[in-house]
């Protein structure tokens, strides 16, 4: 049985994965800076070697440039206490510059699964592992694998 506070919770994680899915990086930034605490601890490489929601937004806008249509299904969601986990499956067409590469309009579906500890309404710290490597791969990224 989950908490009034484990509802609000998956409530707000809903309505960040939304926005994530607007494919807009308005919508995305406005509702990271509501859902988000600014000074979020972001668990995840980024290459900028910005921290805090400017990491956050920095990662969005280079997957939304790379992957316009970008979509985030979520297949789980799990709510115990101050935290949420979620298991996503990611899909987009690579139809902008990406890691470097150029857009080779091959489709990409990857998996991804992400904590996120919340203080108040806000998420303040969130962990990811997302398979990058099955990412590249379907880019033809990887050596040795198929374009």
């Amino acid at each position: 049985m989950s908490t009034e506070q484990e509802a609000r919770n998956k409530a707000t994680f809903s309505r960040f994965h939304d926005a994530m899915n607007s494919s807009d990086p308005d919508v995305v930034n406005k509702t990271i800076d509501e859902v988000v605490a600014p000074d979020v601890l972001f668990h995840a490489p980024v290459p900028s070697g910005e921290t805090g929601v400017e990491a956050l937004k920095h990662v969005w806008a280079v997957l939304l440039r790379a992957f316009p249509g970008i979509r985030v299904t979520v297949e789980d969601v799990i709510a115990e206490g101050d935290k949420i986990v979620s298991r996503q499956t990611v899909t987009g067409t690579h139809l902008g510059e990406y890691r470097g590469l150029p857009p080779t309009g091959r489709t990409v579906t990857y998996g991804e699964i992400f904590i996120a500890r919340f203080e108040g309404d806000r998420i303040a710290e969130l962990w990811g592992v997302v398979d990058v490597f099955a990412q590249l791969r379907q880019l033809g990224m990887i050596p040795g694998s198929a374009p």
